[in-house]
C-alpha cells in the first residue's frame, strides 16, 4: 500500500493521526452514519426511560402527593441532589452505546439547571447596612463557651441562637456579653444585638398541641418557648426580628418522613409573620427543612431566602461535618440581601449562617 492509500483509507475510518482538513468532515459523516443505524436507537430502553422518569420527578416534584409518607416534601428535601444520577445515567448510556438514553438525559440535565443553575454562580455584593447570624448551637454541645467566642469573632450585628439549653445559658450570655450589649432569650432560643431591642415577645408557634396543651403550667410553657419576636433599633428604622426553631423532621419505615410538628410549627409562624405590621422583617432559624418544601409555602410567599437570593451555592448548613442540606435559613421581606454565606463549624452539629442586608 502507498503512502497516499495508507493517508485515504485513515481519513475514511476517522484515524486521529490524521489532521487533514477531511478528518472533520469524515467524523461528522461516521456520526451521521452511526445515528441513522437503528442499533443504538434500540439499545438501553430501560436508561432512557429511567432518564425520563428522573427529568419528570424534577419537573413535576409539585405533584408528587403527600399523602404516603410524606413523599413529596421528602423528594422536594433532596431535590438539589438528584442531579447526580445523571452522570450515572450517561456512564451507562455510553457503555451501552445507547442515542436514545443520551438524548432523554436531556430532560433531567435542563430541568436541574432550570432549577438550581442560578445558585452555581455567586450573586453576593459587598457592603451592607446590617449583618445578621444564626446558629443552631446545639444542645448536646460540648463547648458552648468555644462556640460563643467563634461566635463573637464572626462580627455579625444581630445573632440569633437556637437550642440553648438551662446549664449553657449562662456561659452563651458570658462569652458575647461584651460584643453584644443587649440580648434576649426565651426558652431555647434567644438573640444578641449590638443595638437596641425592644418589644419582645415569645410566639406562639403551637408547640404545645392538643387537649392537654391548656393544662401545662405557664413557666413550664416558657421554659419550652421555641420561637421569638423583638425590635431592632438600626438607624434606617426599626427592624422586626423573628427567631424560631421549628419541630424536628424525622425518616422512619413505618411513617415515612415524619413531619407533623415542624408542618404545624410553619403554619403557625406563617400566620404570625402575615400579621406583623412591620414592614422590614428577618426570621432566622433552624426551620428543620429547605425553603422548596411544600411545607413552608406560608413563609416563602411572604419572605426571600438571602441564600437563593445573594448567596455563592447551596449553603448547606446540615450535619456540620458534611453539609447535604440547608435547614438553617435567614429568609427576609422589606430589605435587599447582598450576601448570604455559612460561617465555620462549632461545636455544634449545624453550620452557623449569615447575610448582609441592605435598607
Amino acid at each position: 500500500m502507498t503512502r497516499a492509500d495508507a493517508a485515504e483509507t485513515r481519513r475514511s475510518i476517522g484515524d486521529p493521526r490524521d489532521t487533514g482538513p477531511g478528518t472533520w468532515r469524515a467524523g461528522i459523516r461516521r456520526a451521521i452514519r452511526i445515528g441513522s443505524r437503528p442499533g443504538p436507537w434500540k439499545r438501553g430502553p430501560v436508561l432512557a426511560a429511567t432518564a425520563l422518569l428522573l427529568g419528570l420527578c424534577m419537573l413535576l416534584h409539585a405533584r408528587i402527593p403527600n399523602r404516603i409518607g410524606n413523599l413529596g416534601s421528602l423528594t422536594e428535601t433532596v431535590l438539589p441532589w438528584f442531579g447526580l444520577f445523571v452522570p450515572l445515567l450517561l456512564a451507562g448510556a455510553l457503555w451501552r452505546r445507547s442515542a436514545s438514553a443520551v438524548v432523554a438525559l436531556l430532560l433531567p440535565v435542563l430541568v436541574w439547571l432550570q432549577l438550581y443553575g442560578d445558585l452555581l454562580s455567586d450573586k453576593s455584593h459587598p457592603g451592607g447596612d446590617l449583618t445578621v447570624a444564626g446558629h443552631n448551637v446545639g444542645a448536646n454541645n460540648s463547648d458552648p463557651a468555644g462556640t460563643a467566642r467563634d461566635l463573637a469573632a464572626a462580627g455579625a450585628d444581630v445573632l440569633a441562637l437556637e437550642e440553648i439549653t438551662p446549664q449553657a445559658k449562662p456561659l452563651y450570655e458570658k462569652e458575647l456579653a461584651k460584643a453584644y450589649p443587649h440580648h434576649t432569650v426565651l426558652g431555647t432560643v434567644g438573640l444578641w444585638s449590638k443595638l437596641p431591642l425592644s418589644d419582645t415577645r415569645p410566639v406562639d408557634i403551637q408547640t404545645d398541641y392538643g387537649p392537654l396543651a391548656e393544662t401545662k403550667p405557664v413557666d413550664i410553657k416558657m421554659a419550652d418557648t421555641r420561637a421569638l419576636r423583638t425590635t431592632v433599633a438600626t438607624e434606617q428604622g426599626p427592624l422586626a426580628v423573628y427567631v424560631a426553631h421549628l419541630g424536628s423532621a424525622r425518616v422512619n419505615p413505618s411513617a415515612g418522613f415524619w413531619t407533623d410538628s415542624r408542618d404545624r410549627n410553619a403554619r403557625a409562624l406563617g400566620k404570625a409573620i402575615a400579621a406583623e405590621r412591620n414592614e422590614r422583617v428577618v426570621l432566622l432559624g433552624d426551620l428543620n427543612g429547605t425553603t422548596e418544601d411544600r411545607a413552608f409555602a406560608g413563609l416563602t410567599s411572604q419572605l426571600r431566602s438571602t441564600q437563593a437570593v445573594a448567596g455563592n451555592g447551596f449553603g448547606f448548613s446540615w450535619p456540620a461535618r458534611f453539609p447535604v442540606v440547608r435547614i438553617d435559613q435567614i429568609l427576609v421581606r422589606g430589605v435587599k440581601p447582598e450576601s448570604s454565606w455559612t460561617l465555620p463549624a462549632t461545636g455544634s452539629d449545624h453550620l452557623p449562617v449569615a447575610a448582609a442586608i441592605r435598607w
